[in-house]
């Protein structure tokens, strides 16, 4: 308990500091206009307040979602923007050190009058770099709005065609559409999220999958959207997994046995969306007079995320040479056990990180998020050994009410056959 309101009173202070500091730029830029800087406050004491009073009232384990999108909004669209000023500034005052030191010693050498010379000069120069700060910290304000208003809804459609050596020729040309991270507590938007659903079904793939995380922590989150998502379809059959929100680890219960029953009513609702749940086991999915394995594990992160599925158990039930693709929600899970396999699996599809919701994007230029940080393989296609992976952006948010610069992912992979 001591522990957690140290590290609370450490994030206010540091909050604190940066509002301090991005006031000096305000007061600076517009020191003609005085009444900027109380408005300035009166929406800073706000958010801290608003902030305080739900760490001091919720925790994660008992909140509602929707406090923890308003927590998160408010920290993101406040703090954000002000980083990028507070960064800029204290590079500036980095330089002015730098020169003020080399000026106090060549006029201690020289007995000169050089500071004197640029004290005018500084004062000017201020409020040029705060305005230029302000500026630019206005860039990422403009986006997160973006992001929270639009982004979270705008989803794109990602078409990946991935060549290999042992697809059987009935199979090439086969279509994957993936959906991943629906995390329906999070929607508010009825007509936005029918408009996603629709358009995975516009791809005509044959065969629909869904690799984890229908809900953020309970099955009743989805009843709101099962009418939705149930019409979902595709000729080859849609099959899913269970990610790491699933099973309802990240809330308080108050027994087990209600824990068990909200896991019990979720792998129902897979049913009645029309998917086949996959927990560690393996289906052929036939073609004319050829086959290929579908295997799909339940959640199995590295890094402290639980490790529930059993892909031993998974391999066991498919073809030791046949061609196979894996569900497996967290792309760690390629990195430690699949990718190194005595038994190859040609195709991993994964989903868990989000791009962290943050990020930039140009196609063959910038591939850029915080995310890499903790994962390496967070976004698209990757391969080792002859064995690829993809993982998707995900389809909807979770906590940060919205996405910038990495938006909501359905993908469509065309599997093809090498040819000589």
């Amino acid at each position: 308990m001591h522990q957690a309101i140290l590290w609370m009173a450490l994030a206010f202070g540091i909050f604190l500091l940066i509002d301090i500091y991005t006031f000096q730029a305000i007061k600076v830029a517009f020191a003609d206009h005085p009444w900027i800087k109380y408005v300035y406050w009166a929406v800073t004491l706000f958010v801290l307040g608003y902030m305080l009073y739900t760490t001091q009232n919720f925790d994660r384990a008992s909140a509602p979602q929707k406090i923890i999108n308003n927590f998160m909004g408010l920290m993101v669209l406040s703090y954000v923007p002000k980083l990028f000023v507070v960064l800029f500034l204290f590079s500036e005052d980095l330089v002015r050190v730098v020169q003020g030191s080399i000026v106090f010693l060549v006029d201690f050498f020289s007995q000169g009058s050089s500071g004197q010379e640029n004290s005018e000069y500084i004062p000017g120069r201020r409020k040029f770099i705060s305005q230029l700060g302000l500026a630019l910290a206005a860039i990422p304000l403009g986006s997160i709005l973006y992001g929270i208003y639009k982004g979270k809804y705008n989803f794109r459609v990602i078409r990946q065609t991935v060549f290999f050596d042992g697809l059987p020729e009935e199979f090439d040309g086969f279509t994957i559409a993936q959906i991943s991270d629906v995390h329906s507590g999070s929607f508010t938007n009825k007509e936005k999220i029918q408009y996603g659903v629709d358009l995975v079904n516009e791809q005509g793939a044959d065969m629909i999958v869904f690799t984890g995380d229908l809900v953020n922590n309970k099955a009743e989150e989805m009843d709101p959207w099962i009418e939705t998502f149930s019409r979902l379809n595709a000729p080859y059959g849609m099959y899913s997994i269970l990610g790491n929100h699933d099973y309802g680890d990240y809330v308080s219960w108050p027994s087990d046995e209600a824990k068990k029953k909200n896991l019990d009513r979720l792998k129902e609702i897979h049913g009645e969306l029309g998917f086949k749940l996959m927990l560690d086991e393996s289906v052929s999915i036939k073609k004319d007079d050829a086959s290929i394995d579908l295997l799909g594990i339940q959640n199995w992160g590295a890094g402290g995320f639980a490790k529930y599925g059993d892909f031993e158990k998974a391999l066991s039930s498919a073809q030791k040479e046949s061609f196979k693709v894996l569900l497996s929600h967290d792309p760690s899970h390629y990195d430690e056990q699949v990718k190194n396999h005595n038994t190859k699996v040609d195709l991993t599809l994964s989903g868990h990180t989000h791009g962290m919701q943050f990020g930039i994007e140009i196609p063959g230029l910038v591939k850029l998020s915080p995310v890499q940080l903790r994962y390496p393989k967070w976004a698209g296609l990757y391969e080792e050994n002859n064995r690829y992976l993809y993982v998707n952006r995900g389809f909807g948010y979770l906590a940060f009410p919205g996405r910038v610069g990495i938006w909501p992912e359905i993908t469509v992979l065309e599997l093809k056959k090498k040819t000589a």
